[in-house]
């Protein structure tokens, strides 16, 4: 059980519903599970914990769908842009 962040406060961080957060936490808390260094200085042992405490502190931030595929096309657009700019130099 979370006791601190609460859920509402994580809610009011992450502007998402439950749904989103519980699959944002539990997948966070997978991979450091699997052995990805936690973003938060807390020490906790909890898995589930840690990703709370990222998403509390904004260093996980929860997508949906389109947001992602604007985010990857901007990524995308950046690359092509650095890629661009390194021909130039050559």
């Amino acid at each position: 059980m979370l006791v601190k962040p609460t859920v509402p406060e994580l809610l009011k961080t992450s502007k998402k519903n439950r749904y989103s957060l519980v699959i944002a936490t539990a997948k966070r808390a997978r991979q450091i599970s699997k052995g990805s260094k936690p973003m938060t200085e807390d020490e906790d042992i909890s898995p589930i914990s840690l990703a709370a405490d990222e998403i509390g502190e904004g260093k996980v931030v929860i997508f949906d769908e389109n947001q992602w595929a604007e985010e990857q096309e901007k990524l995308q657009q950046n690359e092509e842009a650095s890629n661009e700019e390194d021909e130039e130099i050559e």
